[in-house]
Parts: structure tokens; C-alpha cells; sequence
């Protein structure tokens, strides 16, 4: 699956592929990129950007579209809101499933991009900075004079 979140929204604009080669992410952007408005930047989860073909480096590399949608392959904590996105995915529809096909499976992810779309949510942090650094400390303090 491709999927490009609108991180304000909470909305995802997703499509099913059996492959994941180049070619398949470029039809992607084509269809992310006649849905979105020119304002937004959409937010895509998909590791295998820096393995993309030419047809995606030139939508890349190139002048801004009339429907241009910022590419970011890593941007910090916005991109972990796109794999919490399907994180969720994974909990609520995959794990523990029973799908007796490909089909089945594609069926119960589509269904579930249905469901996020009728009422998106954007994912809200609860911690502040401040706590997620007392946090990162206090595991530095427990784990540094451990003896492994």
C-alpha cells in the first residue's frame, strides 16, 4: 500500500499495489497529485523513495506542478505521523485477522481507509518536548551503567 497523509486533516489518500517498484509510486503521485489542492503538502510513508526510477526523480527534481505536493522522505516527527498512521492500520486490521487471501486482506485495508476518511482525525501529540527529553534522559541514566 501507498498512502500520503494530510497531516492537518488526518485524511489519507491511499492505493493498493501487488509491487512496489518505481513505477507503481509514480502512478501514485499522479494520483495523489490530481487529488490535492496546490496548497497542501502531503506527507508520504514509503521507504523505498531513494530506490525510485527516473519517472519519480524527475517529479522530484523538477518545476513545481500545478497540483505540486511537497515530497518529505524524512521529516522528523511528521513523518513517524504517517507511520503511526499505519501502525494503526496494522493493529486494528491486520494483526490477529483472519484473511484467507490477498484479496481479503487488500478488502480489510481498503475498508479501513474508508472508515479513517469518513471521519479523519489528526494525530495529536500529548507530550511536550520538555517531556519527551526527561524521558530520553531517565532511559540514558537506567541503560549507562548497565553492563552490557
Amino acid at each position: 500500500m501507498f498512502a500520503g497523509l494530510d497531516i492537518a486533516t488526518g485524511s489519507v489518500i491511499g492505493e493498493m499495489h501487488r509491487r512496489h517498484r518505481g513505477s507503481e509510486f509514480l502512478q501514485f503521485l499522479r494520483t495523489v497529485e490530481a487529488s490535492v489542492p496546490a496548497v497542501l503538502d502531503l506527507l508520504f510513508g514509503h521507504g523505498q523513495l531513494r530506490h525510485a526510477q527516473d519517472g519519480v526523480n524527475q517529479i522530484l527534481a523538477g518545476p513545481p506542478s500545478t497540483h505540486s505536493c511537497a515530497l518529505h522522505a524524512d521529516f522528523g516527527v511528521m513523518a513517524h505521523q504517517v507511520e503511526r498512521w499505519f501502525a494503526t492500520l496494522t493493529q486494528r486490521c491486520i494483526r490477529g485477522g483472519t484473511h484467507r487471501s490477498t484479496r481479503q486482506l487488500e478488502q480489510t485495508i481498503l475498508e479501513h481507509l474508508d472508515i479513517n476518511n469518513a471521519k479523519p482525525k489528526p494525530f495529536v501529540r500529548s507530550k511536550t518536548a520538555d517531556d519527551i527529553l526527561a524521558s530520553v534522559e531517565r532511559f540514558c541514566l537506567r541503560t549507562s551503567n548497565s553492563r552490557h
